[in-house]
């Protein structure tokens, strides 16, 4: 059992919060849009992070994290891309991927908005955890903490920050 901690879009804003927030996690996975070395060296000094760059990452941030990152977390496939879409809608650039090979959790940032919705077709649980920083158009930065238990999710939660607006 591993308990994760999804955060996407922080565009370099700190929170401590987010260390509280992760301390149960033995995981924290970074869906792109970091936008500091300092927000990746924080997490991943906490815990062990894995991340995708984001399209408003810069050129140490891309030398470290990849697009699109493919991997086991227990007994699931996980696929992680910053522009990713959602079911129905998923983005061309990996739309191919997703169909080709679904995997059992797809994780994408990008679009600031909090969704997670279950894939029918295949099979898949998407989460966009929305965005955790203050740039952007979202209201309320959010966060979100998963189990993955073998092959099965378990205590999915969505924690808010509070608005973007107000920093704490």
């Amino acid at each position: 059992m591993k308990r994760i901690g999804i955060i996407s879009d922080t565009h370099a804003y700190w929170d401590d919060r987010y260390l509280k927030y992760f301390e149960p996690c033995d995981e924290i996975w970074h869906a792109g849009d970091i936008g500091s070395l300092e927000v990746a060296e924080r997490l991943a000094a906490y815990r062990p992070l894995r991340a995708v760059c984001g399209n408003c990452d810069g050129g140490d941030l891309r030398r470290m994290y990849r697009e699109t990152l493919r991997f086991k977390c227990e007994d699931v496939d996980v696929l992680m891309k910053h522009i990713g879409g959602y079911p129905g809608n998923y983005d061309p650039s990996v739309r191919g991927m997703i169909y080709a090979s679904p995997p059992q959790l797809f994780i994408s940032g990008h679009s600031h908005i909090l969704k997670i919705k279950y894939d029918r077709t295949l099979r898949l649980l998407h989460i966009n955890p929305g965005a955790a920083g203050l740039q952007g158009w979202h209201k309320e930065r959010t966060l979100v903490r998963l189990v993955v238990d073998g092959s099965r999710f378990a205590d999915c939660e969505v924690i808010t920050l509070g608005n973007r607006t107000t920093v704490v």
